[in-house]
């Protein structure tokens, strides 16, 4: 049996850390999905298509990992699409109490979907997207954060007139 999992988010934009704990996952199973997800709670900076099509660059040399959009739920996208396991990245102790949360109440709606943690390397630990933006939206060199593509993606957003 094929071995395939999800691995959802915002990506707002996509970050190294991201990046690592999607190169770990395809180490470990057959195919890894980004799910790049449409979240009304959160303001995104890029729209659902732009960080699709940053992802979609920055993965394209690493084999088994593909790049699709989705709405809704996450559980519902998974079952819809036969896959069951959930990739989620542990970046510290303040990730565990939320994630586990989000695994517990996915495990409820969904028994037959496992939730897996990865942890990036220790070099990402303390990355986040809105961390990135921000020091992005003040100025700060953030190519020791993200992939080439997405600080392009960042300045031209962020270009000062």
């Amino acid at each position: 049996m094929s071995k395939r999992a999800l691995y959802p988010g915002t990506f707002d934009p996509i970050t190294l850390g991201h990046l690592d704990v999607i190169k770990r996952a395809a180490m470990v199973f057959d195919e890894v999905v980004v799910g790049v997800a449409s979240n009304q709670r959160k303001n995104t900076l890029f729209s659902k298509e732009e960080r699709v099509a940053m992802i979609r660059e920055v993965v394209k040399d690493i084999p088994r990992v593909k790049v699709v959009d989705f709405d809704g739920l996450v559980i519902n996208f998974a079952k819809k699409n036969d896959l069951h396991v959930l990739i989620r990245g542990l970046r510290a102790v303040s990730d565990f109490e939320y994630e586990l949360q989000m695994a517990l109440t996915n495990r409820r709606l969904a028994e037959d979907i496992e939730t897996v943690f990865l942890m990036p390397s220790q070099n990402y630990l303390f990355l986040s997207s809105t961390t990135v933006k921000e020091a992005a939206y003040l100025g700060a060199d953030v190519s020791s954060f993200v992939p080439e593509v997405a600080e392009r993606f960042l300045k031209e957003k962020f270009k000062k007139s």
